[in-house]
């Protein structure tokens, strides 16, 4: 890796840190992001000539909070505005509550969290807004996780934080007698962070590790605040065993290995553990929902020591409850891959057929049917159904592995 690269790298990681900290004081999404993409433009240009600085969180802080500093005087200059002149104040004065460059992750990313997470939005500008400003997706890569066109995430994101604003939303975790209300949001955005990391929209990487760190903290966090909360312990337990897999999920030269052809023994035992206990915890708990159900169905795979030994029943059987429980096009096909595996791929084509409209720019959906179709012996239809992935899939790994399958589909195919 370049000196570039590994700047970039460390400015990815600690940006959504960064974010929240600053926001305790300017409490203004669009100008804290304007200050912080300041500051990573800074970085990126001193960084790789001087070295990466020992704590690049305070470095970044206080970049991007002499910036805000220089815009909030601009605009004093033109209007004395009050609200502009508290925040400069602030901005010039020490970090509320003294609060270290190292303070828990509690204090900040969770406000950030439900700050973006109020009810005053719908809920999918919630999800959307977080993952913008937590995670620093872009509106493409937010557009594909809602599978919606990027110009109506857009506009989504342009109307969420204006509502922000114009709703003087506070920038605090909820009170106790909030958290009901607001978890189911909260949960989404971690959980679409931790999707985002493990299977990343687009570049070069297969997994983004500092999107999982981030996510997995964050269900840590929510589990201490909501302890007796069955989808909080559920949500916790599903990344925590998906997460457990990550070392074996691509090659040492970063290229795709899916599950079953992955060696189970550089599994992270511990963390499967962990996983697995806080599984069987969180069905124990009132609530039970899909994210305690998908955990369920991570745990079964978890607990097969060869691939040919996966209980494929009980996960068609947990699959129909979170069906029952969350019916999305999304669901249904994973539930579909799992009926091929028990009745057989034709069964699994004819469960899927019915989702084509609503997942034709899905591109997993087509690399699962060419799969069916490959193992059917169809092999028009399985580099139809490959190629027709290929083109949608942005991910440079996932491309690679897309191609090497349609090359074994041509040599196998007749003439």
């Amino acid at each position: 890796m370049d000196a570039r690269s590994e700047v970039q790298a460390v400015v990815r990681e600690h940006r959504g840190w960064v974010l929240a900290r600053l926001l305790r004081s300017v409490r203004d999404i669009d100008l804290a992001e304007d200050a912080l993409q300041l500051a990573l433009e800074a970085a990126l240009v001193q960084w790789p000539r001087a070295g990466v600085p020992d704590h690049p969180r305070a470095w970044l802080v206080s970049a991007a909070k002499n910036r805000a500093i220089d815009e909030l005087r601009r605009r004093t200059l033109h209007a004395e505005k009050e609200e502009e002149v508290a925040w400069l104040a602030e901005l010039t004065g020490p970090v509320p509550g003294g609060a270290p460059d190292d303070a828990p992750i509690r204090d900040d990313m969770l406000r950030l969290v439900f700050t973006c997470c109020h009810p005053s939005l719908a809920e999918p500008s919630q999800v959307a807004l977080t993952l913008h400003t937590i995670a620093g997706l872009e509106t493409d890569e937010i557009a594909r996780a809602f599978l919606v066109p990027p110009a109506t995430m857009a506009q989504r994101l342009v109307r969420a934080k204006q509502k922000i604003q114009a709703a003087r939303v506070p920038y605090a975790v909820p009170e106790a007698n909030e958290l009901p209300a607001r978890r189911h949001a909260a949960l989404g955005v971690v959980y679409l962070v931790f999707n985002e990391g493990y299977s990343a929209t687009r570049g070069d990487a297969l997994l983004r590790r500092d999107l999982c760190r981030v996510a997995i903290g964050l269900g840590r966090e929510l589990v201490a605040l909501m302890p007796d909360a069955a989808e909080v312990a559920g949500l916790l337990a599903l990344m925590l065993l998906t997460d457990a897999r990550s070392a074996a999920r691509r090659t040492d030269a970063g290229e795709l290995v899916l599950l079953e052809d992955q060696d189970r023994s550089a599994w992270d035992a511990a963390q499967l553990e962990e996983g697995i206990a806080r599984t069987r915890h969180a069905l124990t708990l009132q609530g039970v929902g899909p994210y305690a159900l998908q955990a369920a169905i991570a745990a079964v795979h978890s607990e097969a020591t060869r691939a040919e030994d996966t209980d494929w029943r009980q996960i068609v059987a947990l699959y129909d409850e979170l069906l029952r429980r969350a019916p999305t096009p999304v669901v249904a096909l994973n539930r579909a891959v799992a009926v091929a595996m028990v009745d057989g791929p034709a069964r699994g084509l004819v469960e899927m057929s019915a989702l084509g409209s609503a997942l034709d720019g899905y591109h997993l959906f087509h690399s699962a049917r060419g799969a069916l179709l490959e193992r059917t012996g169809d092999h028009a239809a399985s580099l139809d159904a490959y190629g027709r992935a290929l083109a949608l899939c942005q991910n440079e790994p996932e491309q690679r592995f897309l191609q090497r399958r349609i090359e074994r589909v041509r040599a196998r195919a007749p003439g």
